[in-house]
């Protein structure tokens, strides 16, 4: 019977270590977790300012000119007749 207590009771201090170590490694993780989400977020920002500066390039280029048509005339010229 005592070889059962001790036997539950190495169980309980085993359990009681798991129960630690979880802890920790939780702790890590979050802190991991969260250092990650800062630095997603920064990389979001810079996507974003990186998306801004593109579109203002892009409005800084003469619009395309159109394409002739099949008959050899301009479309827009034909638009202004």
């Amino acid at each position: 019977m005592i070889s059962e207590f001790q036997d539950l009771s190495d169980k309980i201090d085993r359990l009681a270590q798991l129960t630690q170590s979880l802890r920790a490694e939780n702790y890590l993780l979050r802190q991991a977790n969260t250092l990650l989400s800062a630095e997603n977020l920064a990389f979001k920002e810079r996507l974003i300012q990186a998306q801004h500066r593109v579109e203002a390039l892009l409005e800084q280029f003469p619009a395309p000119e159109a394409p002739p048509t099949e008959d050899g005339t301009d479309e827009a010229s034909e638009a202004t007749q």
